[in-house]
C-alpha cells in the first residue's frame, strides 16, 4: 500500500489560513488577529526542517527576517514545521532553544515567541479537554510577534488580563461538537485542524 501522500506547502499554508479565520478570528481567540490577516501583514513559512537543529536555524533566520522586515508589510511570522517537533512533549521543550535563540540574537525585549501544536495541552489537563483547543493548529508552528506591537494592541482592548479566561470558556460553551462542526464543508470532510475525539456524551 502507498502511504498518502504528504501535504504540499500550498495545502499547508490553506488549512493554516482556515483555521486562524474560522477558530481564532473566529471565536476571537485573539482579539488581534484580524486586522493583521485583513492587511496581509502575515508571513506564512512552511519549513522543510527535518531535524530540532535545522529547525533552530531557521528560527534564528526568521527572526532577524522579521526585525528588518517593515511592520506595514511584515507585523508577524508564522513558521510552521510540519516535519519536526510532531511530538508535544518535545515541541514544549523547544521552547528553550527559542528563548536562547532570541538571546543569542540580542532580540529579548523586541520579538517574542509563541506556539501552536494539534496535540497541544495545558498543564494539569487531560489530552482532550476542550480548552487546549485555544493553541491547536493543524501543524506545530512557532508564531513570531513584535512586542511593541503586542505591547499597542493590549493597550488599546479593554481588561486584557481576562483574554486568557475569556478564551477557556468560549471553548467550553462550544464543546467538542461545536468545535467539529466549525470545520465540517460542504461536501461534509474536515479540515486537518486537530479535532476532539468522538466520545460520548
Amino acid at each position: 500500500m502507498s502511504s498518502p501522500a504528504e501535504p504540499t506547502a500550498l495545502e499547508i499554508t490553506t488549512a493554516m489560513r482556515e483555521w486562524l479565520e474560522k477558530a481564532v478570528i473566529g471565536l476571537n481567540l485573539c482579539p488581534f488577529a484580524k486586522a493583521v490577516h485583513v492587511r496581509k501583514q502575515i508571513r506564512y513559512v512552511v519549513s522543510e526542517a527535518q531535524t530540532e537543529a535545522e529547525l533552530a536555524a531557521e528560527l534564528r533566520t526568521e527572526l532577524l527576517a522579521l526585525q528588518a522586515a517593515d511592520p506595514a508589510l511584515v507585523e508577524t511570522t508564522m513558521l510552521i514545521h510540519p516535519r519536526v517537533l510532531r511530538d508535544f512533549g518535545e515541541f514544549n521543550n523547544f521552547h528553550d532553544e527559542a528563548d536562547a535563540a532570541l538571546e543569542e540574537l540580542n532580540l529579548v525585549g523586541e520579538i517574542q515567541v509563541a506556539s501552536f501544536h494539534p496535540d497541544f495541552a495545558f498543564a494539569g489537563t487531560e489530552p482532550d479537554d476542550i480548552t487546549n483547543f485555544t493553541n491547536r493548529a493543524p501543524y506545530p508552528t512557532l508564531h513570531l510577534l513584535r512586542e511593541a506591537s503586542v505591547e499597542r494592541a493590549l493597550e488599546a482592548y479593554p481588561e486584557p488580563e481576562k483574554i486568557y479566561e475569556a478564551n477557556l470558556e468560549t471553548m467550553r460553551r462550544l464543546g467538542p461538537e461545536g468545535w467539529r462542526q466549525l470545520w465540517q464543508k460542504d461536501g461534509g470532510g474536515a479540515s486537518p485542524s486537530a479535532l476532539p475525539p468522538e466520545t460520548g456524551h
